[in-house]
């Protein structure tokens, strides 16, 4: 096991065709909601490192949903309260983001030690409720996603 995290990391927004959203409730921060993350591990791919966090943290097997690379990345400074968990002197971490289709809302088994709750919601409730504006960002985004995989 490594003795700190990468600073190399997945956001996974979970979501079906008609825009709800799945979101969960750290249990390290109570309050702070958020879609589906983790650090990469060494000698993963990123997609490796999406489908991992995602079945780790929900119980959902993303191999069987359409599981997409959004070729998008955000980089930001890690919270000094997480620092503790990266090497020293690393203050920025790289998030790569993906999304998972689903066909409908599905109730999910979170990791207690990692979060608290989850909740599906409606696309725009769940944009104000994440503490993250790159997760924000990555929701808000989810219309041209579903447009496009509409069209396969």
């Amino acid at each position: 096991m490594e003795k700190y995290k990468a600073p190399i990391s997945v956001l996974v927004v979970v979501y079906t065709p008609d825009l709800q959203v799945l979101l969960l409730e750290r249990a390290d921060h109570p309050g702070y909601w958020q879609s589906i993350t983790g650090s990469q591990d060494q000698n993963e791919a990123l997609l490796q490192t999406a489908a991992r966090e995602t079945t780790e943290e929900t119980g959902i097997d993303a191999t069987n949903f359409l599981l997409t690379d959004l070729n998008f990345i955000n980089k930001y400074e890690i919270f000094q309260e997480w620092r503790w968990r990266y090497a020293p002197g690393v203050t920025h971490n790289t998030e790569h983001v993906f999304s998972l289709l689903l066909p409908k809302p599905t109730p999910v088994i979170v990791s207690p030690r990692e979060h608290l709750r989850y909740a599906w919601l409606p696309q725009q409730e769940a944009i104000e409720k994440v503490f993250s504006c790159s997760n924000a960002e990555a929701i808000r985004n989810l219309s041209s996603s579903v447009r496009t995989n509409k069209s396969l």
